[in-house]
């Protein structure tokens, strides 16, 4: 059924929250008036004064497919995604094997098709030797081009100055950058196991991965940004001092944005000590201070973007020794509820997280009609109770690697219902069974 009727929400858009009554029909939004009756042939919902807001657009997830799907496949993980209020979503290109082809480009889409629950692109990436590739590929081929600078496994790590500037210069699409310096993590490795031997503690992470790790590595994409004129996002900001790199205002006419995740928002190193390396990730959680200043900046308009870095691995991965556990942990599932922590503590405004999860990621990456409630636009809505928590332990893990960082929490908020292309995917806690996900269609020239 794709005929929806949502009465009485209180609802989330463009600066505002007003309550109304929204129209959904042929997966769009026909119609967004109070005093809406029902049509025959539509299903009412009565939303009872909560909230309804776009669906979060996930820029930066792993969904590990192909390659290696015992960790998470599209399916599985874009089922976790929508009951965590993700209506799209971006996927990274380290899979196996990597997504640095325009053939590779096409798999994916290929694979995501009928699969999908919630609507996908995907990234192309960069590596020493696809220059080529990477000019050849037309703006609605991929959401962006992602360039490990510094810090990669396999074959993405772009280490060679001037394939970093060739890059830069002639990249058609946006650059995404995730920003660690590879000699400054070696040395501080170094000095780690010398002070620990073999028995480095999880919390060693947050200074092996560290704040100079970081911010060497921003400037430098931010430099190589300036010089060649090229738009660019930088993923994962974990650190006070890379903010200072970014400019406040309006993400529209932004050459140069930033992303805070949410674990980073949510957690910070004196975590390591009761979750050890299950918050292992890279870069890495740090310290209290830098949490403060990443949602300073959230609300100061200098990072842009909010998105979860969604990682999927087994947790035979995650409880090894440090040196063998693998960084990166699953997020989407729980993606608003979290988010909704920095409304609970009066970081953010409802009107302020949407324009960070939707507004601007659907216009930072040009998305065609998506990110906001309006008529004629793709109905990707949520809706949300924060009147219910979100008791962790009382859900099933929908992601395929069966754990979840937020064992034992429970969230200020609740995703009661979303919708993705008009068609209800996820209510009071169960998935309907309908996969209506689409390819992302972008606003961009030729």
């Amino acid at each position: 059924m794709n005929r929806w009727l949502i009465a009485n929400a209180r609802v989330v858009n463009e600066g505002r929250i007003v309550e109304t009554d929204i129209r959904i029909r042929h997966g769009r939004i026909e119609r967004i008036d109070s005093g809406l009756t029902s049509r025959a042939g539509e299903t009412m919902i009565n939303a009872r004064g909560r909230y309804v807001m776009p669906g979060m657009i996930d820029s930066h997830v792993h969904f590990r497919e192909p390659g290696l799907t015992r960790k998470g496949n599209i399916a599985s993980e874009s089922r976790a995604a929508v009951a965590g209020g993700i209506t799209s979503y971006m996927e990274m290109p380290n899979t196996s094997p990597p997504t640095t082809t325009r053939q590779a480009l096409a798999d994916k889409f290929s694979r995501a098709a009928g699969r999908s629950t919630a609507n996908y692109s995907f990234y192309l990436g960069a590596s020493n030797d696809n220059l080529d590739e990477i000019r050849a590929t037309g703006p609605d081929e991929a959401c962006a081009l992602k360039v490990f600078m510094g810090s990669s496994t396999g074959s993405m790590l772009v280490d060679q100055p001037e394939t970093l500037a060739g890059i830069f210069e002639h990249s058609p699409l946006m650059v995404v950058t995730h920003c660690e310096d590879a000699p400054t993590i070696e040395r501080n490795l170094a000095a780690a196991i010398a002070r620990h031997g073999k028995d480095i503690p999880a919390r060693a992470h947050a200074e092996i991965r560290s704040h100079e790790a970081c911010l060497k590595s921003t400037r430098l994409a931010v430099d190589l940004a300036r010089q060649h004129g090229t738009r660019l996002h930088v993923l994962h900001l974990s650190t006070a001092e890379e903010t200072a790199l970014f400019e406040s205002g309006p993400v529209a006419g932004k050459q140069i944005t930033g992303e805070a995740c949410i674990h980073h928002l949510y957690f910070i190193d004196a975590d390591y000590e009761t979750l050890g390396n299950l918050i292992k990730c890279n870069p890495s959680i740090k310290t209290m201070a830098d949490r403060r200043a990443l949602r300073q900046a959230l609300r100061d308009h200098r990072i842009d973007l909010m998105a979860t870095d969604h990682a999927p691995h087994l947790l035979s991965e995650k409880t090894g020794s440090y040196d063998s556990a693998a960084a990166g942990l699953p997020l989407v599932q729980y993606a608003l509820p979290a988010a909704w922590s920095l409304v609970a503590a009066r970081t953010l405004s409802p009107e302020q997280l949407v324009e960070k999860t939707a507004h601007n990621p659907a216009i930072r990456f040009e998305l065609a009609e998506r990110g906001f409630i309006r008529e004629g636009y793709w109905a990707d809505l949520v809706m949300i109770d924060e009147d219910k928590r979100t008791i962790v332990d009382n859900q099933p893990m929908l992601s395929q690697c069966g754990w979840t960082p937020f064992a034992g929490r429970k969230l200020p908020a609740t995703v009661a219902a979303t919708w993705v292309n008009g068609h209800l995917v996820w209510r009071d806690g169960l998935l309907t069974g309908v996969v209506p996900g689409q390819k992302l269609e972008f606003s961009r020239g030729g």
